[in-house]
């Protein structure tokens, strides 16, 4: 299993709306940076993310998995565009913000730390349960 991270605005598709989708999921959609697209190419069923709220609250809130593997992206008709299914697995009990990631030496490394603007990211092992920790996920 890998681990990835998703970036969304909140105030266009946030957590609640993730969760409501069920476990059917959803598109991650939209994606329209190269990097972003081929890492979502490298994606495999059952990989885990953690959902992160960009703009204002800057934040990881919850984690979701990749029910479905690079397909075309269905919000064009541009074939180079392709994106993944995922659906919402576990709220955080507290949101991990990205000043308390940054003050965190142990992530000083992490793709969100040194290029915060990509929407979709790799995480690490060592990064993802560091993460998963203060947010009060085992």
């Amino acid at each position: 299993m890998r681990y990835w991270l998703f970036k969304s605005e909140p105030s266009f598709w946030g957590w609640e709306d993730q969760v409501a989708k069920g476990d059917k999921g959803e598109e991650w959609d939209g994606v329209r940076n190269y990097q972003a697209r081929n890492f979502m190419r490298e994606m495999a069923l059952g990989d885990r993310g953690f959902f992160y709220h960009s703009q204002k609250e800057k934040s990881v809130v919850g984690i979701v998995e990749v029910c479905a593997i690079a397909h075309p992206d269905s919000s064009t008709d541009d074939p180079r565009w392709e994106c993944v299914d995922i659906k919402a697995v576990e709220p955080f009990k507290k949101p991990v913000s990205l000043d308390e990631i940054k003050a965190h030496p142990d992530l000083a490394e992490m793709v969100l730390v040194k290029s915060s603007r990509l929407s979709v990211q790799p995480v690490t092992e060592a990064e993802w349960k560091l993460i998963s920790a203060l947010g009060g996920i085992a």
